[in-house]
């Protein structure tokens, strides 16, 4: 199944509710753009791509709610409801590019025909919601294909978070590329960041991993130096939020030690991200905005039932951090393996699909 999806007959936002995995699996259904924002802000939906995909559909939930009596006026509630699901997530850019691009759509009806049935903007709204949501299905393949050919049989593969279906529409990023090359017939194994504090990679990569019958085994963060020192790891696979033009990637916190210590160890490093994560606009890493989230997803984490940190204690949260590309051997898009100079090569790639 997908992990988001439009229902036809109630006119909702179906998707599955990831705070609850891997205990339930509860799908989840969604009346208004503000409880999709409020789905993004608390990770009810997670992902880069998924969350642009869902708030996609936002907009096609906040055109159902307009009362507008015009066209223009819907766009205004549009553009209104568009404002709100772009400050969900600061850091994934495929937020703002899903949404502009819906945007972009409707401005151009409107434009082109300011009398423009209000029930044809709506319908305008949701195809275009759907056609991203089914583009990153076969955007995730495509990167999975080449991403693939860089695994080898029998290698032992660290991952970091999540990047399964769970993270995009379906298939996935850099746990898709693994997918498919055990559905290729190579032997692989995977070694399982817990990605603390929210432990997406113990909570959900490994639930999907064992969903595909592929063998791991859950790591906690600070172990992964040890692993790829003594030479147990072949790769490191992870996603990506937004990755600047010269190709630093920033992805969840904790990437930054994981390709440091791969890069020390002469370990190859790929970040595996549609097209849609690459933002031109912002030149090198530093630019990119850096998601605070609530220190309570620190000082909250129990051990054997008790809480972990004392009471009263302070922490700081920050969701992502910032890869140099130095430490970046590649990065796999759906249009192909992008190397260095990524300052002239991702251009290329991303460009693919604009011309």
């Amino acid at each position: 199944m997908r992990t988001l999806f439009w229902d036809d007959d109630s006119h909702e936002l179906c998707l599955i509710d990831q705070r609850r995995l891997p205990a339930v699996l509860e799908v989840i259904a969604l009346h208004t753009h503000g409880e999709v924002a409020e789905a993004i802000r608390n990770m009810t939906v997670r992902g880069a791509p998924a969350i642009g995909a869902a708030a996609a559909f936002g907009l096609a939930l906040a055109a159902n709610e307009s009362h507008a009596q015009s066209a223009a006026m819907l766009l205004s509630d549009l553009e209104a409801a568009a404002t709100t699901l772009k400050a969900s997530r600061p850091t994934a850019v495929n937020l703002t590019w899903a949404v502009e691009r819906v945007m972009k759509t409707v401005r151009k009806h409107v434009i082109g025909d300011t009398e423009a049935a209000l029930d044809d903007l709506r319908l305008v709204v949701l195809t275009e919601a759907q056609r991203i949501a089914n583009e990153d299905v076969e955007i995730n393949k495509r990167m999975a294909e080449y991403g693939a050919a860089l695994i080898s049989d029998g290698d032992t593969i660290l991952h970091h978070c999540n990047t399964g279906a769970l993270a995009v529409v379906d298939w996935g990023t850099a746990l898709g590329v693994i997918r498919t090359a055990y559905e290729q017939g190579k032997r692989v194994h995977v070694l399982v960041d817990e990605t603390r504090p929210r432990l997406q990679g113990s909570r959900l990569t490994a639930w999907e991993l064992g969903q595909y019958g592929i063998p791991y085994e859950i790591i906690s963060d600070n172990m992964a130096g040890h692993f790829l020192h003594t030479g147990q790891v072949q790769k490191v696979l992870f996603g990506a939020d937004r990755i600047a033009a010269n190709g630093d990637v920033a992805n969840k916190i904790g990437t930054y030690m994981l390709a440091l210590a791969a890069h020390d160890n002469g370990v190859p490093v790929y970040s595996v991200a549609p097209t849609s994560t690459i933002d031109l606009s912002l030149a090198e890493g530093k630019l990119i905005p850096i998601e605070e989230r609530d220190p309570d997803e620190v000082l909250g984490i129990q051990f054997h039932g008790e809480r972990v940190a004392p009471e009263g204690a302070k922490a700081r949260n920050p969701g992502f951090d910032v890869t140099p590309n130095r430490l970046i051997t590649a990065i796999v898009t759906e249009n192909g393996i992008v190397r260095p100079p990524f300052d002239i090569n991702l251009p290329k790639v991303v460009h693919l699909i604009t011309k």
